[in-house]
């Protein structure tokens, strides 16, 4: 079973392999009583990833590392600037299965190979405090790079890493860095060593020869000395409305792919994170038809509803468990009677287990790896109509204008019916075109400006609003089911129908503040 460790770090270059690498005096570093010299220790690592190098790419690694404290197989997920989450998990003679699926959304179905070889020498010191207890591990590496596919190359290196000590405070790095950085010691050019390896063994072109000088004519000595200057990148700065909601789906396209070890991995709000970049993309493929085929994106479309209704099993039983739980410790303890709380904990728990390993299967599916490669290629050579070649200020204000619109005529006819069923059907169509409106002002922010930007913020109001309306319908129904269920087992459903009242209550206040929630943002208009 793999495990997780947050790896906190930062790398500097050293001399040449084969020089000395003398660190400053760290005990001098404020905090620091004492350096223990820890040995050193021969460390053998095979770094795996895609004859492309997809995880390479993306700034991950994959490896199986033999020798020091922690042999076994690492895959480091990077998290910010020198922040890391490396999952470990057990030496075996093939990628252990737990590890593959974590670059499930990278790889999809390509095969991992081994391409670099790291040997490295590592002399180790702990920098520790008056108490003895371990502030960070020092590291001077001395590495030799061997290239196992995609060349034949190697290189030898040396570099220094400093590691925070679990639970440090990562501002002691910058005391550390500042010793380092005045004895001349500076940060590596390279995020990881794999990278270096990767760059160092890469193949070399062969340099095109020059024509040779015709007899009797003496040679440019200019033109052969001076290099010719570097084109300058092109301008990636978006100007057309294309371009605009362009870089908005490919936000949300990277989203997707990125959370999904999250996901898999259970991480707290991942699920929902990764369900709204879904909804994301399937709005805008909606709201701005006049840049983006329908044609071509209405098929993504449906999939992408299909990946948001699988995920919402998992996110919906969230929400729904979190909202009774809340309901019922607010609830005075004469009011509880019977095994309540052991009821819902046993009622959530097998839903949540039920949807968490369907997820997974989802999630290791075809039809999810089929749809990342379709994004892929949407992203890679988009359908664009005539009108995404336009100024963003008139395509894209246009479309923004056309969703308000319509949350316009939904909040419009949900007013004018009474309380019951189809009132709540009516808000909660409502929320749906609100938040539809409010990404298609995300994505028109960078354009527009301030309006989108406002509208942004009025539509997430009335989403909010409109969203705790419709939690209170799911959180009523869960209540009858949950009533239905103690009854029918001979236990006491008073409770049951207090908290179903409180909900009821609670919505009715909710439709009460409509008017004139819906009046503020009518004043404030539509971009």
């Amino acid at each position: 079973m793999a495990d997780t460790k947050r790896e906190i770090e930062r790398k500097y270059e050293g001399p040449p392999a084969g020089g000395d690498a003398p660190l400053p005096d760290l005990t001098s570093v404020p905090g620091v009583s004492g350096v223990i010299d820890k040995g050193v220790a021969e460390l053998d690592a095979t770094y795996y990833d895609t004859a492309d190098q997809r995880l390479a790419t993306a700034s991950l690694t994959l490896r199986r590392r033999t020798g020091g404290d922690d042999a076994g197989w690492h895959l480091k997920l990077p998290v910010s600037e020198g922040v890391r989450d490396e999952i470990r998990a057990p030496l075996s003679d093939t990628v252990p299965e737990d590890l593959t699926a974590l670059v499930r959304s990278r790889i999809r179905e390509a095969e991992l190979v081994p391409v670099v070889r790291l040997l490295s020498a590592r002399d180790i010191r702990h920098l520790v405090d008056a108490s003895g207890t371990l502030l960070a591990e020092v590291s001077v590496d001395r590495v030799r790079a061997e290239r196992l596919s995609g060349g034949a190359g190697s290189a030898e290196w040396t570099e220094i890493e400093v590691e925070l000590a679990d639970d440090g405070d990562p501002a002691f790095l910058d005391k550390v860095e500042k010793k380092l950085r005045k004895a001349g010691i500076k940060r590596s050019a390279s995020a990881s060593k794999l990278a270096k390896a990767l760059d160092d063994t890469a193949p070399r072109k062969p340099e095109k020869a020059g024509k040779p000088e015709k007899a009797g004519k003496v040679a440019d000595v200019s033109k052969a000395t001076t290099k010719a200057p570097k084109p300058e990148p092109p301008d990636s700065t978006p100007r057309t409305a294309g371009d605009h909601i362009l870089t908005y789906v490919r936000a949300q396209r990277d989203a997707i792919v990125e959370l999904d070890p999250a996901v898999r991995r259970d991480v707290p709000d991942s699920v929902h994170r990764m369900r709204v970049a879904t909804r994301r993309l399937r709005s805008t493929f909606r709201s701005y038809g006049k840049i983006l085929d329908r044609t071509v994106t209405d098929p993504i479309g449906v999939e992408l509803k299909w990946l948001a209704a699988e995920l919402g099993v998992d996110r919906d039983q969230e929400v729904l468990t979190e909202h009774l739980t809340t309901a019922l410790d607010d609830l005075p303890s004469d009011l509880v009677t019977g095994p309540v709380q052991a009821r819902l904990s046993t009622w959530s728990g097998a839903r949540r287990s039920g949807s968490r390993q369907h997820l997974i299967a989802v999630l290791d599916g075809k039809r999810y790896l089929d749809l990342l490669t379709t994004l892929d290629t949407l992203v890679a050579g988009p359908p664009l109509r005539e009108a995404a070649s336009k100024k963003p200020e008139k395509v894209i204000a246009k479309a923004v204008r056309k969703d308000f619109e319509k949350v316009a005529d939904l909040v419009g006819e949900a007013l004018e019916l009474p309380p019951g069923s189809e009132r709540d059907l009516a808000m909660h169509d409502a929320r749906k075109k609100a938040k539809r409106t409010r990404y298609a002002a995300e994505a028109a922010t960078p354009a527009l400006a301030d309006p989108a930007a406002d509208l942004v913020k009025s539509m997430k109001s009335l989403q909010t609003l409109l969203g705790d309306h419709q939690d209170s319908v799911m959180v009523r129904g869960a209540l009858r089911e949950l009533a239905t269920e103690a009854h029918a087992a001979g236990e006491n459903a008073f409770t049951y129908g207090v908290l179903y009242g409180r909900a009821e209550q609670r919505a009715a206040a909710m439709e009460a503040e409509l008017p004139g929630e819906w009046e503020a943002i009518e004043d404030t208009g539509a971009v």
